[in-house]
């Protein structure tokens, strides 16, 4: 192993992730008595133009008045893109406003690790000005080709400066759009490409991620009247690394739980996994059998994750 290690940043349970237009306060409401794990406030794309100004109050509104940690929620504000006149007074209002309620900021469209400095700093010092001590998050959203020829520039970004980036998520719908992809919906299959066109970016933002000791988060599946579509989009993720996905519609979270919480029986076995070698140390043993298969040491990494996962889904409860 190398010595030089980058370990998980934050954990976070992180299975579902539903998606709020922070321009329907009643949306809102629902979502934070949802079963999602989190939730974020959108204040970009779900929203517009005329109405970013209101849905950024809303979002103030709901952050102060919603005890969403209570609720076993963990609660985010995606803010507008670096390009766009409103991101500033985003991220100046909510962390102003609302800074010790919000938990992560979440930046569109990120190209480059500079665009994250530049929230970070101007995080930093609201916080510093207004004496806030919780310690605000980011979340880069990977969805330009810009941003994937960075990916794991803007990865890095995770051990310089404040150390804010916690994770990174998968935006197919605008990365599509930004790579000229036909596509036949947001996240669904092109019949004509032989398997899955989007494993190879997704798998690169996940090497990234892990490199260094980010959560990859999986993005939107639009066809909310195809359960399956989106169950199987779930699991194509969950298998290459990912930890969650989001929910662009509310039927969506309980898909997205099921898929990326370990069964009963992955945890039972993991844990045997974790007796088994315990065992074979005690006789001077690096290696095991279980059920005819050998295990080792990297049998009891891959069992830890589970049973890291499925502990924190138990603290949930």
């Amino acid at each position: 192993m190398s010595h030089t290690l980058h370990p998980l940043r934050k954990q976070r349970l992180q299975r579902s992730e539903l998606a709020v237009p922070a321009s329907n306060p009643a949306m809102i409401d629902k979502a934070a008595d949802s079963a999602a794990d989190f939730v974020f406030l959108d204040l970009e794309d779900a929203v517009a133009p005329p109405e970013k100004e209101q849905a950024r109050r809303n979002a103030i509104e709901a952050l102060n008045d919603i005890d969403w940690t209570g609720k076993g929620k963990t609660v985010s504000v995606r803010i507008n893109g670096l390009d766009t006149h409103y991101m500033y007074r985003d991220v100046v209002d909510v962390m102003e406003k609302a800074g010790d309620r919000v938990h992560t900021l979440l930046v569109p469209k990120v190209g480059v690790p500079a665009d994250l400095y530049m929230v970070e700093a101007m995080v930093s010092q609201i916080e510093q000005a207004t004496g806030c001590e919780t310690r605000v998050g980011l979340e880069a959203l990977i969805e330009t080709a810009l941003g994937m020829a960075n990916v794991e520039a803007i990865a890095q970004f995770a051990n310089q400066g404040q150390g804010r980036l916690e994770a990174l998520h998968f935006g197919v719908a605008d990365y599509a759009a930004s790579m000229r992809a036909r596509t036949v919906n947001i996240g669904g299959l092109n019949p004509d490409y032989p398997g899955d066109q989007w494993h190879a970016s997704i798998t690169r933002m996940v090497i990234a991620c892990r490199a260094y000791g980010l959560r990859a988060i999986d993005g939107p599946f639009g066809d909310f009247s195809d359960p399956e579509g989106y169950k199987a989009g779930a699991r194509r993720a969950a298998a290459l690394g990912c930890e969650g996905k989001w929910a662009i519609h509310p039927s969506q979270v309980g898909m997205a739980n099921e898929v990326f919480s370990p069964p009963e029986a992955e945890v039972t076995r993991a844990n045997r996994i974790i007796e088994e070698l315990r065992k074979a140390e005690a006789e001077g043993r690096g290696a095991a059998a279980l059920d005819g298969k050998m295990i080792d040491a990297a049998s009891e990494k891959m069992a830890r994750n589970v049973i890291d996962t499925a502990r924190a889904i138990a603290a949930k409860a």
